[in-house]
């Protein structure tokens, strides 16, 4: 790791905070970057510029000199077919023109159902709704480009994460909780799911940014074993101190709230997900980079800590 090399960061928003502070703690120099120029979540010390990720050429000169690039950039929920394969590739043309490394935050939506069988990194695609094919034809890209020596990239992939800073499980799940709430989680709550903690997906995104090694594929993010969503309740409950009520949505009530919430609507074809098991296997990253996951406990009190500030409350009703 080479400390005090320029690192930049597309998208302000909970990700790419958490990515930009675990480039602080190594000591890097990191800008961040967001069509309005705000950073809400930035850590102190960080350069925010203002740029549009989607003009190749403004990101070619942000990136001029940079040593890694973090694409955490993302467009609304409802828009990604639309409008995010357009915007990784601009970053990805201005990239190559600067010649910095450049890191993706990748989801799993590109395997597909799973159908009961845990993913790793060596899982064929097989997507099957609208956003998944958008994540693998982004993956595929990104990986076409550097097998042919257009950029030297890498991705790192979570699980449906929280943590501090997010604010769609804050507000679908943490503020109503504290609120004395009925909690609405997503399809069957019996299911073992995996969870990734979003401070673990920064740090893991900061290391693949500061080793070579870990360029030319793709990693999955350290992440605790799988809990039930039921299970995961319990844990806040414990945390809070009182219980909490909880209940599934299935497809028909998101599809009722997608008439007036865009995103909501979207989440129904991602309900496979949350009707059978949902378990990513993060082993091969912890075994070469040696980063463990944060205890569930651990994540879970910092996740509620920070919904009881009152930075958290305007999330309050956000939704996927």
């Amino acid at each position: 790791m080479n400390q005090h090399e320029r690192h930049v960061v597309f998208g302000t928003g909970p990700l790419g905070s958490w990515t930009a502070q675990a480039l602080v703690d190594q000591g890097q120099a990191v800008t961040m970057i967001s069509r309005s120029g705000k950073a809400p979540y930035a850590p102190a010390g960080v350069e925010i510029r203002r740029g549009d990720a989607g003009n190749s050429e403004q990101v070619a000169e942000l990136t001029q000199g940079a040593a890694a690039v973090y694409q955490c950039a993302q467009p609304a929920y409802h828009r990604w077919p639309e409008e995010f394969p357009a915007l990784q590739e601009s970053i990805l043309r201005g990239v190559m023109r600067s010649g910095a490394k450049l890191i993706v935050a990748e989801n799993l939506y590109m395997y597909g159902d799973p159908q009961g069988r845990v993913l790793t990194e060596n899982t064929p695609y097989a997507a099957h709704t609208r956003k998944g094919r958008t994540r693998q034809a982004m993956t595929e890209a990104l990986f076409a480009a550097h097998a042919r020596g257009d950029v030297r990239a890498a991705s790192a992939r979570g699980s449906d994460f929280y943590g501090p800073y997010e604010p769609i499980t804050a507000g679908m799940i943490y503020q109503p909780a504290l609120a004395g709430k009925t909690v609405n989680m997503l399809g069957r709550l019996d299911q073992p799911h995996s969870f990734t903690y979003l401070p673990d997906f920064g740090r893991a995104l900061a290391i693949l940014g500061t080793n070579d090694t870990g360029l030319g594929r793709a990693w999955h993010v350290p992440t605790p074993p799988p809990l039930t969503q039921r299970e995961l309740v319990d844990l806040i409950a414990a945390e809070i101190g009182r219980p909490v009520k909880v209940r599934g949505s299935g497809a028909l009530i998101l599809s009722i709230m997608g008439l007036f919430n865009p995103g909501a609507g979207e989440t129904v074809e991602m309900l496979y997900e949350f009707k059978q098991p949902f378990v990513m296997d993060s082993s091969a990253f912890t075994n070469a980079f040696g980063l463990q996951p944060t205890a569930l406990r651990e994540a879970v009190a910092a996740t509620v800590a920070w919904n009881r500030t009152p930075a958290a409350m305007p999330t309050a009703g956000a939704h996927a």
